[in-house]
């Protein structure tokens, strides 16, 4: 994997000893922590409260502030809309809260939801916060992810700002002719703006195809650096999940009580 990517937006540089570890651990780590969360019994409501301390935990030590944290959390809003409606929508047996009838199955989805779902996003924010883009696109062929895909999230990451320029400059010339999208009837020209954005990073990634398979591309990204971690950095990196997983077994111990 080439050099080149910029380091993208959600990214805190620092040297903390979260920052230090691998991508592939903690690309690993994470995801062990979500399926260990996501196998928590609902019931628990003390368990995700042990979670967000763990992953508040992490966050202490990476240096990243709280507020960013929460701020870049709000990408899961459209999710906690789905949520709050759950309990007027299900069935089930209702009760009383705030003088409204909700069913009682849907405030325990709507929990579940909320609880398993904010705490996957904040371990994915973490994680974006202390590694690089590219550092997790070596993490994930260190994890011998499919050589394709990774191909594909590296020409993603290195263009999407060439085509959002792109449109950038496209919006710029029908505000210079004086367009205003004011209704209904100016559907019509953003549609077509859509299709000749299209039609424009279709022929760019023709292009730029042609111009890696006339400087030797075959299908595969020269690997230039090696990631590579020790134990002791595997240790850490599992302390996160290997206490989640601490806290999911008396999670179940108290619902099968």
């Amino acid at each position: 994997m080439g050099a080149g990517h910029a380091s993208h937006r959600l990214y805190r540089p620092g040297r903390s000893p979260v920052h230090a570890l691998p991508p592939h651990c903690k690309l690993l780590a994470v995801l062990a922590f979500v399926l260990v969360v996501v196998s928590t019994p609902r019931t628990a409501v003390w368990a995700f409260a042990l979670y967000a301390a763990l992953l508040a935990a992490v966050a202490a030590t990476a240096r990243i502030p709280a507020a960013v944290l929460l701020r870049r959390m709000l990408i899961e809003v459209p999710f906690v809309a789905f949520a709050v409606l759950m309990p007027f929508v299900a069935e089930g047996e209702r009760v009383r809260v705030l003088g409204l009838a909700l069913s009682e199955a849907g405030l325990w989805g709507a929990w579940n939801v909320l609880a398993k779902g904010t705490l996957g996003v904040a371990a994915s924010v973490l994680l974006a916060a202390t590694t690089e883009l590219r550092a997790l696109l070596l993490g994930l062929q260190r994890l011998r992810l499919p050589p394709l895909l990774v191909q594909i999230a590296s020409f993603m990451i290195r263009y999407g700002d060439v085509v959002a320029d792109e449109l950038r400059r496209m919006r710029v010339a029908r505000a210079s002719r004086g367009f205003r999208a004011r209704g209904v009837r100016h559907w019509g020209v953003l549609a077509r703006t859509a299709g000749t954005l299209f039609i424009r990073s279709y022929e760019r990634g023709e292009r730029v195809h042609l111009a890696m398979v006339s400087r030797g591309y075959a299908g595969a990204v020269p690997v230039i650096d090696e990631v590579t971690a020790t134990r002791a950095q595997w240790a850490r990196a599992a302390a996160l999940p290997v206490a989640a997983l601490a806290v999911c077994a008396g999670g179940w111990a108290y619902a099968a009580g």
